[in-house]
């Protein structure tokens, strides 16, 4: 019994070591895997990274998977899509022959053709495929419509450098960024995001890959600064955005007008020669425990590739890859696995495998994450949780002044900005600086020198763009063009002027009183009106009538008023003469005429005295008493008649013909004479108006011409082609000929200058221009006048590059201040109120009447009348009180007055014979009053 207890206790015991040892063989079993791996015969660091967990794999077989087989196709760049079928199939082949046909393929080609063409190959033969290419969801063509089955062995896990590169679209749509210029290396893959990146944002973005030599980095950086972009990424290693920064400080691509932006898989600081930079720099942030384990996979692994990143990501991927298909293997899920060649490929009867997620044993995989866990999703929705940090660098001649951490960028679509408290990005957007061109043209545009001594420009455009500068929220450099000129086409097709700084793009706004033409239409865009219709007019010299209080004098020549007074003396004269020598005057007959009411002696002083009078409407009063005189007072009469006649007529006619003395009314008026020249400004649109109605009229002569004969045509309709009188006018032909013999002003210095020098309204220069223009001019100066009605009448508008956004923008903007009455305002301050508008004097209108400047001098007339009467009226006071002689003492006996006797009775006694006045008066003392005499 002893004996066969033993026995038994021995079988079991063999039993326990057997069942012992089977479970320790379980456990420590590592599952063999096969790979087909691709990639890009240039991406070293993937073939790195491979061998590196290979490596890790076999010295860590508690992960329990190894690589048995393993079928790796380097593709050449530039392989066409035949030769990588045929290589494909063919190592696909040699893995099924050898007996170790692929568990998983390892995709890991970047993008592009081939990259399709493989993803192509494995969906074909239902290969389970883990794939590191680049796309987003819908980005990888040849799986973008997969199966649900399908959907679950072909998967994508998108690399670090495909998921930081969102970082980008995410701050230009925080920042509210319209333009945009990225440059990168090769460090990242960038060709498959041109679309993609900032697409459904609105923003005007260039990419491009950065030139291999520093002369070509700052063209290129040159190139993106000239289509007007002023917010700028850095993408790639840090070498590169030095050299970027560098040839950005040489194209002077730094300031407030610029915002830069630097995103690296590198983790070292910036390093650049720039004077006055600030950069946001994104970079991979790293913990400690991620230094020590990168810091262990180099030194153990020899993965020592850079970027780290991408090295450690690929790394990472091929761990997952293999052990994913572990767990697949180990579950049994290649027990009746089929592998189909590539000849027995039929496109009618296309494989399908079912029951095989691979996707979900890639997500169970339990690993340490090196830099970051995965976010699993769709294909193209899976990425690693990549945080970014954001600091700002501030480098002044070469060297970091000042280092900032801003916060984190957390992976995702859309990922998340997420700033340090008190921290943001709104003191690193780029202010939108726009280059404004103009010219200078009162009241629209004009200069000044400030309170800092600088010169500053103001008027009426410059409160227009000001108020769009607040609903566009912009800032704005203006420059006058260098040549002062509006923007006119030369014979060879080239342009001047602010015209030409838009096409040149020099300027991205054309601000002045720009008249929008046809031609200029052709090569820049143009806003909506902001200013009314102003057509062309005539600006001359206001002709300066000449005013004289003695006016009236004027009317006939010295000439004559001389020989007036000597008739009024001669005649005055000879009334005396005949007077005293006539034995029928009064003075020699004056018993005759003693009985007559009127009794006057023509001495030389009333005969001076009647003449001067005969001239006025009450008359000379009596006339002399004998036929001589009075033929020679009837002779004076008549002269004097038609003297006063003439006299009236003549200062009417004189008055009225100095106010109508404006031989030009019109346009007409002008080019019907010759004796005053005229033309407008060179380079103007005015210039271009007449050259180009010259132009027409010769074009219609030239058609005109050659229908008249044009032999083809019957008799008949050339008879009716015969018109004695030529049926097209030359009105503007001539008027342009004449402009140009006269010589087109340069300046509107020159303009005024000429206009100034007129000798009159009939004789000078006259300037034609915009509307507003003379009207402004008139306003400021009381010496200008405008002359005529308007004509080619055409609005005033902001001009812009051809096809830039600034258009519908501007639209809007002047659109809303139509609305808000803004432009009326300015039209009022700048004109009905504006600081320089002059008071002139009132035009001496006809229907006004005479003014007081030509006839004051009959004012001036009565009162050196009154004066000398004044004069006179002391000098007989002075006789009278002053004369030598006897004077009345007694005035009481002077003064008194007898009543004459009333009574009949009183009458009979009256005695008519004149009393006596010194037997009156005389008292008795022994001397006579004298009568008072008359002095004269």
């Amino acid at each position: 019994m002893a004996s066969q207890t033993q026995v038994i206790g021995r079988a079991w015991l063999f039993t326990l070591l057997c069942l012992s040892t089977t479970l320790v063989t379980v456990i420590h079993a590592q599952q063999k895997i096969n790979i087909f791996m691709t990639y890009d015969e240039d991406n070293m660091l993937v073939k790195q990274s491979l061998d590196a967990a290979i490596s890790y794999l076999e010295k860590n077989t508690g992960e329990g998977a190894m690589v048995d087989g393993k079928h790796i196709y380097a593709i050449p760049k530039g392989n066409d899509v035949e030769v990588t079928v045929n290589k494909s199939c063919d190592l696909m082949d040699e893995a099924i022959d050898a007996g170790k046909p692929p568990h998983i393929v390892l995709d890991a080609t970047t993008t592009g053709m081939i990259s399709e063409t493989i993803k192509s190959f494995t969906r074909a033969l239902t290969l389970p495929t883990f794939s590191a290419s680049y796309g987003q969801e819908g980005d990888i063509r040849e799986w973008r419509k997969l199966t649900p089955s399908e959907e679950e062995y072909l998967v994508q896990l998108m690399p670090p450098g495909d998921i930081i590169v969102q970082s980008i679209r995410d701050i230009v749509r925080t920042q509210n960024i319209t333009n945009a210029g990225i440059i990168y290396d090769d460090t990242f893959v960038m060709e498959h995001k041109y679309k993609s990146l900032l697409q459904n944002l609105p923003c005007r973005h260039i990419m491009t890959r950065v030139e291999a030599t520093e002369k070509e980095v700052r063209r290129q950086t040159k190139r993106l600064k000239d289509a007007d972009i002023v917010n700028y990424f850095a993408v790639g290693s840090g070498d590169t955005i030095s050299r970027i920064l560098d040839a950005a400080t040489a194209n002077d691509m730094f300031g407030r007008k610029y915002a830069w932006y630097a995103l690296s898989k590198d983790n070292q600081d910036i390093q650049c020669g720039c004077e006055n930079a600030s950069i946001v720099y994104l970079r991979p942030h790293t913990s400690a425990d991620s230094r020590g384990r990168i810091a262990m996979l180099q030194r153990d692994y020899g993965l020592t590739s850079t970027p780290e990143i991408d090295a450690v990501a690929y790394f990472e991927y091929f761990m997952r890859g293999i052990l994913g298909a572990a767990k697949m293997a180990a579950a049994g899920k290649y027990t009746d696995f089929e592998y189909l060649r590539c000849e027995e490929f039929s496109e009618d009867n296309p494989p399908v495998r079912n029951d095989f997620d691979l996707r979900s044993a890639l997500q169970s995989v339990s690993m340490t994450n090196t830099w970051a866990s995965i976010s699993w999703g769709s294909n193209g929705m899976s990425y690693p949780d990549v945080p970014l940090t954001m600091d700002k660098f501030k480098i002044l001649a070469g060297r970091t002044a000042e280092r900032k951490t801003l916060g984190e960028w957390s992976a995702g679509m859309p990922g998340t900005l997420m700033f340090k408290s008190g921290q943001t990005l709104s003191d690193f957007q780029a202010v939108t600086v726009y280059r404004v061109t103009t010219v200078q043209q009162p009241p629209f545009i004009m200069k000044r020198t400030n309170e800092d001594g600088g010169d500053e420009y103001y008027g009426y455009c410059i409160d227009l763009i000001n108020e769009i500068k607040e609903i566009i929220n912009f800032e704005y450099e203006i420059a006058e063009a260098p040549d002062g000129k509006f923007g006119t086409m030369d014979d060879n097709h080239e342009w001047n002027g602010m015209i030409k700084q838009l096409i040149e793009k020099r300027a991205d706004i054309a601000l002045a009183p720009l008249s929008v033409m046809a031609e200029r239409e052709n090569v820049v865009d143009f806003t909506v009106p902001y200013y009314d219709l102003v057509g062309i007019t005539i600006l001359m010299k206001k002709p300066k009538v000449p005013t004289s209080l003695f006016k009236f004098l004027t009317v006939l020549e010295p000439e004559v008023w001389l020989c007036i007074l000597f008739a009024y003396g001669f005649t005055s004269v000879l009334l005396y003469i005949f007077d005293r020598f006539s034995p029928y005057s009064y003075q020699n007959n004056k018993e005759r005429y003693k009985d007559d009411d009127e009794k006057r002696e023509f001495n030389l002083k009333e005969c001076l005295w009647f003449c001067m009078t005969s001239l006025t409407p009450q008359g000379g009063g009596e006339a002399p008493k004998n036929l001589s005189g009075r033929l020679v007072a009837a002779t004076w009469w008549l002269f004097g008649f038609i003297i006063i006649a003439s006299y009236t007529a003549n200062l009417a006619a004189f008055l009225t013909v100095s106010r109508l003395d404006t031989p030009i009314e019109s346009l007409d008026d002008l080019s019907n004479q010759y004796k005053v020249q005229y033309a407008p400004m060179n380079g103007t649109s005015t210039m271009t108006y007449f050259e180009r109605m010259a132009y027409i009229e010769k074009k219609f002569y030239e058609i005109w011409k050659d229908m008249s004969l044009n032999d083809s045509m019957s008799d008949i309709e050339r008879a009716k082609l015969a018109v004695w009188d030529y049926p097209v006018s030359d009105k503007y032909t001539k008027m342009w000929q004449s402009m140009q013999e006269a010589g087109l002003p340069i300046t509107f210095e020159a303009v005024l200058e000429r206009v100034r020098k007129s000798t009159s309204s009939s004789e000078g220069f006259a300037y034609l221009g915009d509307a507003t223009d003379i009207r402004y001019q008139v306003l400021t100066n009381c010496d200008l006048q405008i002359v005529g009605e308007e004509f080619s009448r055409k609005p005033y508008a902001i001009a812009v590059q051809q096809g830039s956004p600034l258009k519908d923008q501007f639209n809007d903007a002047i659109l809303k201040l139509l609305n808000q009455r803004k432009l009326e305002t300015l039209k009022e301050r700048w004109w009905n109120q504006n600081p320089e508008k002059k008071v002139c004097e009132k035009d001496d209108d006809q229907s006004d009447g005479i003014s007081i400047e030509n006839i004051g001098g009959v004012f001036i007339v009565i009162f050196v009348g009154i004066g000398l009467a004044c004069v006179t009226l002391a000098f007989e006071y002075w006789w009278y009180k002053h004369r030598k002689g006897p004077r009345v003492t007694d005035s009481a006996k002077v003064l008194a007055v007898r009543e004459y006797p009333t009574n009949d009775v009183d009458k009979t006694n009256f005695n008519p014979e004149k009393s006596d006045f010194n037997t009156q008066y005389n008292t008795g003392e022994g001397f006579d009053i004298a009568p008072v005499a008359n002095p004269w």
